[in-house]
Parts: C-alpha cells; sequence; structure tokens
C-alpha cells in the first residue's frame, strides 16, 4: 500500500488523528518514530478537527480529547498518521484501553490550511482518535472550568508529567477520579 508517496505495510491500515503526546517534539512520539521505523505508521502531515472538542489536561498535565463536540471554542491541531494493525495494538496499549483512561472512536480532521494547496476546504478525512473515557469526560469539562485548548503546545504541556515518573501509590484512574472531583 503506497500512502502520500511512502511505503507502508500492506496491512489494514487505521488513520490515526494524535493532539497529544504522541505528536513530534513531545514526551510519546518516540512511539510513533519506533512504529514508523518499523513500516507500521506513516506520518500523513498536520490536521484539525471538523468539529469543536475541547482538549484539556488532566492529572499530571495529561491530555485528553473529550467527546463532547460542540462545547468547546476551538477545534483542537495535531497530526495524523497512517498506522497498521500491530501498531495499533501498541497505542491502544499505551492509551489504556483496557483500563478506561482513553476509548479509540471515530473522528473527522481535516488538513491544515497551511499544508494543503486548496486551503484545507476538500481534504476532509475520517479517522480514529483517543478521547477520554466516557466515563469521566464530563466530570474532566467541568473540572477544567469549561476551558479548553486549541492545541497541546509546549507550553500547555509544561507541567506534564511523564508515566514512569508519576506516583504509584494509586491507579491513574483513581488519579483522574481524585482529579475530576476536586476544585
Amino acid at each position: 500500500m503506497t500512502i502520500s508517496g511512502n511505503n507502508v505495510d500492506a496491512r489494514k491500515q487505521t488513520l490515526i488523528f494524535s493532539y497529544g503526546t504522541l505528536k513530534h517534539g513531545f514526551a510519546n512520539h518516540k512511539l510513533m518514530q519506533d512504529l514508523i521505523s518499523r513500516n507500521d505508521a506513516v506520518f500523513l502531515g498536520n490536521y484539525i478537527t471538523d468539529l469543536r472538542f475541547p482538549l484539556v489536561r488532566g492529572p499530571h498535565g495529561v491530555p485528553f480529547l473529550l467527546n463532547l463536540s460542540g462545547t468547546a471554542r476551538h477545534r483542537v491541531r495535531g497530526e495524523l498518521y497512517s498506522v497498521s494493525d500491530s501498531g495499533l495494538q501498541r497505542l491502544d496499549v499505551l492509551e489504556s484501553i483496557t483500563l478506561g483512561h482513553y476509548e479509540r472512536l471515530p473522528i473527522t480532521v481535516r488538513l491544515e490550511i497551511s499544508d494543503a494547496g486548496d486551503g484545507g476546504r476538500g481534504v476532509v478525512v475520517d479517522a480514529e482518535a483517543y478521547y477520554a473515557h466516557r466515563s469521566f469526560a464530563e466530570d474532566m469539562w467541568r473540572r477544567s472550568g469549561q476551558v479548553g485548548f486549541e492545541s497541546f503546545t509546549h507550553e500547555v504541556a509544561e507541567g506534564y508529567v511523564r508515566r514512569d515518573l508519576r506516583p504509584k501509590d494509586r491507579s491513574f484512574r483513581e488519579q483522574i477520579t481524585l482529579f475530576c472531583s476536586s476544585s
């Protein structure tokens, strides 16, 4: 299969919209680099959500996209990757799908205006994204004061704590619950 002039494994590919630490220059991008080096992922460009979604920081500065379209002022900026099934499994593990931290759901994104010769108007893509699990998304939105970010930038990422440096006395899911219940 050829995508954007790059050769990738012929296995089934899933388009993944990354808005946080998997992006270039952030803490978990090394996983994307590894997937790319193994032909399990291809970077397709900078994209923006078609609808407005809240992007907030949770405990330890972890970014969460909330599946609450229309409640935020911003469309969210990120990166689009084509990922193989085996690459997708590795991303699902990182995002703790089975532990209820995130859930992978459909999203519609469009090529950033600066990347598109047509101003981004015609390049709309159905992809998937890792959203905050629905069981705490509304609480996370309330906890953030219903204020989100357009992009997970280095300024927004200030205060982000890598997984290996976080407290080990409770699960991350417990930390999310405590974060959402605090004021």
